[in-house]
Order: structure tokens, then C-alpha cells, then sequence
């Protein structure tokens, strides 16, 4: 009996043994399918991301079909060809101040973070993203003879972005053999409608070239879709890498792993940049922290708990406070926040609390995002180009380096121009209202190279999106083809801050001018200039350009006179609006609403 179960035992340690060695070897030779989610600077966000789903459900389908081994990797590269103090622009600026740099980086971490309660983890890299995922997947590679990787991301539709991917394909391409096949694939996902849903021949190549018509054709002949949820845990935490993987990427890679993150100074900012930038100025319109986290609160606070949608098309061109406008535009620039939650939010707070105009133009606001992403994709480099998209607008632009100096620093003797170009320096933010003067400012009154305004923006702007910054800017300067919308600053300056509250917050040195001449003090003799402590070349500018002077509207007649209401009249038959912004005193005209559908189911 004992010599019986002395045998048996060894039998079963034998059986044992073997399966261990066999086991092991099945592991060393089973095909590893690998799903790397390279992250970029506009997908920054777990919920709704087109790219991040489609990797999870190829992968899925992919480990259950076959005998694979089935890894998901989400990766993020802090690229020095856009982040960075080496990251320059044609024109010799900084193509990311180190403001929106901590923002991408508060970005980065909570994205992170949101991994890992998900059973997950972000490697974070500091280089090219080419070179990070080619010495990535080389180090994966001396670990796992078989494998086949596909790398999923954003489609983004502008020349720098399709260069980078071109380059990350071209790696791929050159590491695949026989027994390996690395592929790039790109999806839509940053944008209200999807390319394929377009009502246009051709998709976004067939869009007009203005922003009505097409407005018009796709708010009603086309869907937007309902939000994609964000990943589950008990699907995302079957997807991680095993040791091998990760001892790979821990030993043969520098600045990349699961918990490197760099600091400012890292990316090449000064410890004086790199403070100022961790610190918010009191007068900026609001605190803005970076990552998906803060965009969700955000949108739930502006639309749900102070219930600010219903007067949204009111107050939004005020410029004090946080509360004139969503503020949503930084996290949605960075892929924080997705375009289509804001809508199905918008659509859920119509069904359940009110719909009216305001509840319609958040997302009349999101479709001009649309517009000019897909003019980007249409257009190419073009966007970029002093002459612009019309092949018939040929201008002459000027530069003065002085003046142009004078308008980044807000020294142009325009109080208004100099006070949105102050709140920009010191905050990274700037109102739209304040956007569209300062560029026509730039562009038509001084007559100077748009794209040196757009590369500006570029730098400074935490919400900064390419296709948004720089369509607008090729628009503001007339060089699509659209209609050329000149401002009024002085005029603009009366209806937008009538009090000067604005100007005074920015501008110290006009605080004790009096509000009829806040807005125009080159009318201060010099006796009021004494009175008032200003003096004008001295603790504030002169105007750098002549004062622009409307030509006065004629009638059939021929006759000289005001078009619409008088000054300090009200159009017959209206009233004045209660709900207007603080400051704002022009109730703006009755723009047309129109309509959006979502479409779908909505599962939060």
C-alpha cells in the first residue's frame, strides 16, 4: 500500500511536471496580438473615443476567434516637435506655451489615473512618436517572436499630424517579417457628424466653403450619433500586458514608462515659465485644470447644478466671469471632452428641463468646430498660406515688427484690443467676442500678416485646436472667400463692456479714466489726461494706427444717415433683454435657430 501510493505519487509529480513544461512552452510560442492606443493631443478622454473603442472590440473579437494572447497598451508622447521649449514654429514662436503644456500634462495624468481605476495603466513617453513606438516595439519583439500589432489613433487631417503618421507607418512597415504584421489605423472621432454622414459628393471635399450653407444641408439632411461609453473595467483589465512585456518596455526604454511623467522643465521651460504657469492669475475668468475629470464637471456644473443653458445665446459674448459662456473650448481642443456628449447632454436637459434657443446654440457652437475641421481636411495646407483657400484673393500684406509687438503685448492704444490680449498672455484664455475684434484689428486695421496673429494664438491659447485657430483666422482676414466682417473696436468696446469693467481689470493705468472716454482716451486733453493719471505716451499708449472711422450709411436717397436705431434708442417694438451678460448692452440680432438630432440610445 505504501510502495502503491509512493508510485502513484510519483507518477502524478512526473504528470505534473510535464504539463508545467508544457504549459510553458505554449506560452513562449502562442501569438501575441497586441493593440497599442496611441493617445494624442486631441483624444485626451475614456468616454467616446471612436479609436480607443474600435482598438478594445478588434481585440476582443480578435482573443476570442483565436488561440492569441490578447494585449491592449495605451501609450501618450509628450512629442518635441509640439510640446516643448524646441518645439518652434516657421515664424520662430513657441508652438506650445508652457501654460498649455501643464494643462496637457494635468491632461495626461488624469487620463492616467482613470486607467488605472479601470484596471489599466497609461505608459507615458518623452520623443518622437515614431521613435517611442519603433524601440517599444523592438523591445517587445527580443521578448515575442510572434506577434502582430496594430497601433490605433485619432485621424487627425492636418499636414504635421499626417506627417507624424506617416513616419509611425513607415516604422511599422519596416519592423514586419513573416512572422509579425504591424499596421497603423486612424478613426474619426473628434467631431459632432462623421465624415461618412455628410450630405455632400465627396463627403468634406463637397462642403461649401462658408459656413451657412453648409450649416443648413447638415442640420437637416444628417444625424449626429450617439456617444460611444467609456470602457469597462472588467473588459479593460483583461487586456493588459503580461511581465514580459512590461519588463521589456521597463528595461530597454529612457523617459518611458508606466509612471514617468516629465515635468515642465523636462520639456525645456524655465523654472520662472514653468511657475507662472502653475499658478492662475485672480483675474482670469475661471481655473482651468486639465483632464477628462474636470471637462465632465464642468459640463455637469454649466448645464445641470447653475442650470446656465437656458441663457446661453444671451450672455455668451461677455468677457468677465466664468459663467458668460461653457467655457467648455480647452478641454474639448485637448480631447477631454467629447463633442457629441455635449449634445446628447444638451438634448437630455431639453427633454428635461427646457429647449428653446440657448439649449440649440451650444451646439450651433460645436458645428462650427465641425466646419472647419472639415474645411481643414478639404483644404490641405492651404489653411496655412498667406493667400488662403480663394485663389482670387490677392493681397499685400505688411509686418512692422514695432507695431506687431505692440498688439501681442496689448500696447496698441485700443483699450479693448489691449485688454483680450493682456487676459491672453496672463491666462491662455480669451472670449470669442474678444477674438474676433483683436484679429480684425490685426488684419484689416493694421493690416498685417494674418498668420502671424494664428501662430500667436497657436502659442498662447490653452484651447488652441488647429483646424478651429487657424480656419478662423484664414476666415478673419478674408482669405476664404466668405464675406470680410470688419470691426468697429470702439463701437464694439461700447456694446461688449459699456461700464469699461473689462478694460479697467486689465488695464490698471486707465482704472480712474470715466467711462464715457474709457474707451476712447486719445479724446482726454491734456488737463483730464492730469486729472484722470494717464497720461498717453507715457503710462498708456496712443493709438499706434488712426482711429477707424465708419463711412456714414446712405440711404435710397442718397441721403446720410444712421442705419437702424439712433444712439441710445431701442429698435421700436423691442424691449430690453434682462438676461444680457454683465457689461453687455447690445442685444444681439435674432439669428436664426435651427435644429439637431441624436440619434441612437443613450446609456450613461
Amino acid at each position: 500500500m505504501q510502495f502503491g501510493t509512493h508510485k502513484t505519487s510519483t507518477l502524478q509529480s512526473i504528470f505534473r511536471l510535464f504539463l508545467a513544461i508544457t504549459t510553458m512552452l505554449a506560452s513562449t510560442t502562442k501569438s501575441l496580438q497586441l493593440h497599442i492606443h496611441w493617445f494624442r493631443n486631441a483624444d485626451l478622454r475614456l468616454h467616446d473615443n471612436p479609436a480607443l473603442t474600435k482598438a478594445i472590440a478588434d481585440l476582443s473579437r480578435t482573443s476570442a476567434a483565436s488561440n492569441k494572447d490578447a494585449v491592449l497598451l495605451p501609450i501618450y508622447c509628450f512629442d518635441p516637435r509640439f510640446i516643448g521649449s524646441n518645439a518652434k514654429s516657421e515664424f520662430g514662436s513657441l508652438k506650445c506655451s508652457a501654460r498649455r503644456a501643464q494643462f496637457m500634462r494635468e491632461s495626461v495624468e488624469d487620463l492616467r489615473q482613470n486607467l488605472k481605476k479601470r484596471g489599466s495603466n497609461l505608459l507615458v513617453a518623452q520623443g518622437k512618436a515614431e521613435d517611442v513606438i519603433g524601440s517599444l516595439l523592438q523591445g517587445i519583439q527580443s521578448k515575442q517572436e510572434n506577434m502582430s500589432v496594430t497601433v490605433y489613433c485619432q485621424t487627425e487631417v492636418t499636414s504635421e499630424e499626417l506627417s507624424v503618421d506617416k513616419k509611425v507607418r513607415d516604422v511599422l512597415f519596416k519592423m514586419q517579417n513573416k512572422n509579425n504584421k504591424f499596421e497603423l489605423e486612424s478613426v474619426w472621432g473628434s467631431t459632432l457628424y462623421l465624415p461618412q454622414d455628410l450630405p455632400f459628393p465627396g463627403s468634406y471635399n463637397g462642403i461649401p466653403d462658408v459656413f451657412t450653407p453648409f450649416r443648413n444641408k447638415v442640420e437637416k439632411n444628417a444625424d449626429i450619433r450617439i456617444p460611444f461609453t467609456t470602457p469597462k473595467s472588467d473588459v479593460l483589465s483583461k487586456l493588459v500586458p503580461g511581465q514580459n512585456i512590461l519588463d521589456a518596455i521597463e528595461s530597454d526604454m529612457q523617459s518611458c514608462s508606466l509612471s514617468f511623467m516629465p515635468t515642465l522643465e523636462d520639456m525645456g521651460y524655465s523654472v520662472e515659465e514653468a511657475e507662472e504657469a502653475q499658478t492662475a492669475d485672480p483675474r482670469g475668468v475661471m481655473h482651468f485644470k486639465g483632464g477628462e475629470t474636470a471637462a465632465l464637471a464642468r459640463v455637469k456644473d454649466y448645464i445641470w447644478d447653475k442650470d446656465l443653458l437656458k441663457t446661453y445665446f444671451d450672455t455668451r459674448n461677455g468677457m468677465i466671469g466664468a459663467d458668460y459662456s461653457t467655457k467648455f473650448s480647452p478641454w474639448l481642443a485637448n480631447g477631454c471632452v467629447s463633442p457629441r456628449y455635449i449634445a446628447t447632454e444638451c438634448k437630455r436637459y431639453e427633454d428635461e428641463r427646457i429647449a428653446n434657443k440657448s439649449t440649440y446654440w451650444v451646439v450651433f457652437e460645436l458645428l462650427w468646430r465641425d466646419f472647419f475641421k472639415f474645411f481643414a481636411a478639404k483644404h490641405g495646407t492651404k489653411i496655412f498660406m498667406i493667400d488662403g483657400t480663394s485663389p482670387q484673393h490677392k493681397k499685400k500684406w505688411g509686418y512692422d515688427p514695432k507695431q506687431f509687438a505692440a498688439w501681442k503685448e496689448g500696447r496698441t492704444g485700443y483699450p479693448l484690443v489691449d485688454a483680450n490680449m493682456r487676459e491672453l498672455a496672463a491666462t491662455g484664455f480669451m472670449s470669442n467676442r474678444g477674438r474676433q475684434n483683436v484679429c480684425s484689428f490685426l488684419t484689416i486695421d493694421m493690416n498685417t500678416d494674418w498668420r502671424r496673429g494664428a501662430d500667436y494664438f497657436e502659442s498662447e491659447l490653452l484651447d488652441y485646436d488647429v483646424p478651429s485657430n487657424w480656419g478662423n483666422w484664414v476666415s478673419g482676414a478674408g482669405m476664404t472667400g466668405g464675406r470680410l466682417n470688419r470691426f468697429n473696436i470702439v463701437k464694439q468696446s461700447k456694446d461688449y463692456d459699456c461700464d469699461g469693467d473689462y478694460v479697467r481689470q486689465w488695464i490698471p493705468e486707465l482704472w480712474d479714466v470715466p467711462t464715457e472716454l474709457i474707451h476712447t482716451p486719445w479724446k482726454m486733453n491734456k488737463e483730464q489726461q492730469k486729472q484722470y493719471g494717464c497720461v498717453l505716451g507715457v503710462d498708456y499708449p496712443k493709438p499706434i494706427i488712426e482711429p477707424f472711422v465708419p463711412k456714414p450709411y446712405k440711404g435710397k436717397d442718397g441721403a446720410k444717415g444712421g442705419k437702424g436705431k439712433g444712439k441710445g434708442q431701442q429698435q421700436r417694438g423691442r424691449k430690453e433683454n434682462p438676461r444680457l451678460g454683465k457689461g453687455q448692452r447690445k442685444d444681439m440680432k435674432s439669428l436664426k435657430e435651427g435644429s439637431y438630432r441624436v440619434v441612437g440610445e443613450w446609456t450613461a
